[in-house]
């Protein structure tokens, strides 16, 4: 008998085992986190919301979907695989995915809405199709041939897209399209952002259409004198040298220009940007009357930010207002005109937190709208009758991000109004006149839902509540899912540093654990956030027996300037310095062995990984190194010198924050990882980290992928990378087994 409860104790063992996470399921449909909904919309006429919706079968082929308000049904409006079965991909497509990091998705990845809330505009697979709602399932096709950034005018009356570098329109009422722009060929481009814009100034578009359909701005940009850099794309089946014009640090950037031009054609009229030329265009944005034209203008050491106003009429200018910063100014999307024509609302980081401020039209300053000790992350609606402003921020927790109500006239400026009430991460999308909002809300125990709200943050109706029911793809995971703990610690300078940490599957206090560090460590991001893993791998290496552990260094973004001023002009420094007292901390913990500690880290993560190695290998025993910057000489130059100034300015800087600066000390164990068609920090980074380590003598090992960018964005190359991460930490920190 006692052998037989011996046995059944065993078999349930091996049940309950079967049900905890595996790489296999980490890669497998349907997705973990359930249906995928994204791109959240709310129809002109509010009676809808759309989104796209990934296919249980294939978790990165998305649809179109809408769910109706009033009666709550949802229905698939577009079956992206009935329309286009089989998607072939320009060359530009396929680059400008990798620059909006959709690279992994098919289908439908993006759509519009037509002006009075009866049509859509669907890009799929470079072609263009108008799908009526009343009759969704004959949709149009209005364009072909690899088109790009479509977009329907704002009164309706046309559709523009870019085709081989041009910008075009279709007249809706006859049908007619007109070519717009003809120079576009070879170093040219008409209506599109040049790569640093793309990849480093979130430039997703680069036209304008002017508010009453009668003009478009758009950017025209030369790459010709930018530097050719011939690198390698090295495929399963052949090698390519692909000559791309990549401006690195201290380098020579497209010149760029703004111009307007009628749609029905005719002349191109030129904005003057100024005698230097050697500037950043950021964006340009249109007054509701639609006789000014506003565009931003960045220094190249982007220490100044302008505003300036053209007269669509006579092209005379008049400056606005301008932001300066000693280190650099941060560019942002929060430049609203009021409807009533009285003023807008700008951004501002000048008293050392990102705060909103109302403007007259002729640049003086009426009055903050908010104010005080904290900051917000974006501007998400106004609604001027009602006289309130909707933000998102992380007031109440800096790993949160919740939205907020201010008043316009700035009566509450100190006081925001918080409107979403659960803990965690509420990504919200509000309706044009701000009347509802969808809130799509995470935390760590939860996979995203979404919900339509009033917004005072009242529950109107659900789009998609996935709760983890039996029918949920994550159900038989979840008695296995491990709390997140939050918590924070003091920098050596004493600014708070905020972490998260899991603590391993059927901890026991008395046992000694080893480490996996997961880092990022650049400006920009935030890696320690309540909200839910879509990857779910922290989850799975928690489960291996690490205690799992992340640490937002100064410089990580949502955090006030003299946070993220301290890495200025010598990236590496003092974020190395924060993640060894997060180190130094785990040390302490009776819980954690001190000598089993590895670090994980791609693009920055990567950078930061070979720079804790050379830096602590006395306290790192083994490191993973992804798609990692190893010369900042190399990076390219808005970003690069945004934190490190010139090269010709910081000679000694880039010389320190470098790797090879410090590689002599690296003496862990490495496995570096790259792509080796990787167009943003180019595989040169890795060639050299290779060539330093063979001269030191240093064994490491190395995993590349043929074809692969820079995110290594195929399922089976994704599962191979985590795969190879778990056997490297497996060998090297030697987890007990769970």
């Amino acid at each position: 008998m006692r052998l037989i409860l011996t046995l059944v104790a065993l078999l349930a063992a091996g049940t309950a085992s079967a049900e905890r996470l595996t790489l296999e399921r980490l890669h497998a449909d349907p997705s973990l986190s359930g249906p995928g909904v994204r791109s959240l919309k709310v129809s002109p006429d509010g009676a809808r919301v759309t989104f796209l919706r990934a296919r249980p079968d294939d978790q990165f082929q998305l649809d179109l979907w809408e769910y109706n308000m009033k009666d709550k049904t949802t229905r698939r409006l577009v079956d992206s695989k009935v329309l286009v079965p089989v998607e072939n991909l320009s060359d530009a497509e396929k680059a400008r995915r990798e620059r909006e990091r959709t690279a992994a998705l098919k289908g439908i990845i993006s759509y519009s809405w037509s002006p009075d809330g009866k049509q859509l505009l669907v890009p799929l697979a470079g072609n263009l199709y108008l799908v009526d709602l009343s009759k969704p399932d004959t949709a149009r096709l209005v364009a072909a041939g690899s088109v790009i950034d479509p977009k329907i005018s704002p009164k309706g009356k046309y559709v523009s897209f870019v085709r081989d570098q041009n910008l075009f329109v279709i007249d809706l009422a006859t049908g007619q399209e007109r070519q717009l722009t003809t120079d576009g060929k070879g170093t040219v481009h008409n209506g599109e952002a040049e790569f640093v814009a793309q990849e480093e100034m979130d430039q997703r578009t680069g036209y304008y259409w002017a508010p009453d359909d009668s003009a478009i701005a758009f950017r025209w940009y030369d790459e010709a004198p930018v530097p050719v850099r011939q690198r390698f794309e090295i495929s399963a089946e052949s090698t390519k040298v692909i000559d791309q014009r990549y401006p690195a640090a201290g380098e020579t950037n497209a010149i760029v220009g703004l111009k307007i031009v009628s749609p029905a054609g005719g002349d191109i009229r030129e904005v003057d940007l100024g005698a230097n030329k050697d500037i950043y265009l950021v964006r340009a944005d249109w007054s509701k009357d639609a006789r000014s034209l506003f565009f931003q203008r960045q220094s190249r050491d982007q220490k100044k930010l302008e505003l300036i106003a053209v007269d669509v009429a006579t092209l005379a200018q008049r400056p606005v207002l301008t932001e300066s910063a000693d280190t650099w100014t941060s560019i942002h999307d929060d430049l609203r005109f009021l409807d009533s024509g009285k003023g807008f609302i700008w951004s501002s980081e000048r008293t050392g937190r990102n705060h909103l401020y109302l403007y007259g039209m002729d640049g003086k300053l009426k009055h903050a709208i908010s104010k005080g000790e904290w900051g917000f992350d974006s501007l998400l609606a106004v609604d001027e009758k009602a006289g309130k402003v909707y933000v998102s921020s992380n007031k109440d927790a800096a790993y949160d991000k919740q939205v907020y109500e201010l008043k316009l006239d700035g009566s509450s400026a100190d006081k925001p109004k918080r409107i979403t009430k659960a803990d965690g991460w509420h990504d919200a999308s509000f309706s044009k006149n701000g009347e509802v909002f969808v809130d799509t809300w995470s935390d760590p125990a939860n996979p995203p839902q979404v919900a339509i709200r009033r917004p005072d943050g009242t529950l109107l109706s659900w789009v998609d509540e996935n709760k983890v029911d039996e029918s949920h793809a994550y159900f038989k995971y979840k008695p296995d899912l491990l709390p997140v703990e939050f918590g924070n610690m003091k920098a050596k300078d004493g600014q708070t540093l905020y972490y998260s940490i899991i603590k391993p599957y059927k901890f026991d206090a008395n046992k000694k654990y080893p480490v996996y560090l997961s880092t990022y460590g650049g400006p920009h991001a935030q890696h320690v956030t309540r909200k839910w893993d879509g990857g779910q791998f922290d989850q799975y290496m928690a489960q291996q027996g690490y205690v799992v552990f992340r640490l937002d260094n100064r410089g990580s973004s949502r955090r006030e300037r003299v946070f993220t001023d301290a890495i200025y002009r010598n990236l590496g420094k003092v974020e190395v310095e924060d993640q060894l007292t997060g180190i130094e901390w785990l040390g302490k913990q009776s819980y954690v062995d001190p000598s089993r500690i590895g670090v994980y880290g791609w693009s920055y993560g990567g950078f930061m990984t070979l720079r804790l190695l050379s830096q602590a290998s006395d306290k790192i025993a083994a490191g993973v190194s992804g798609a990692p910057v190893t010369d900042w000489g190399l990076y390219d130059t808005h970003y690069t010198e945004q934190f490190m100034d010139h090269p010709k300015n910081n000679a000694e800087g880039y010389k320190q924050s470098n790797v090879f600066y410090h590689v002599d000390g690296l003496k862990s164990k490495l496995l570096l990882i790259h792509g080796m068609a990787d167009d943003n920090v180019l595989f040169t980074n890795t060639t050299k980290m290779i060539d330093a380590l063979v001269n030191r003598g240093v064994q490491f090992e190395l995993m590349t992928y043929p074809g692969a960018k820079h995110g290594v964005s195929s399922r089976t190359a994704k599962r191979h990378v985590q795969t190879y991460i778990d056997a490297f930490f497996r060998k090297n920190l030697k987890p007990e087994s769970n």
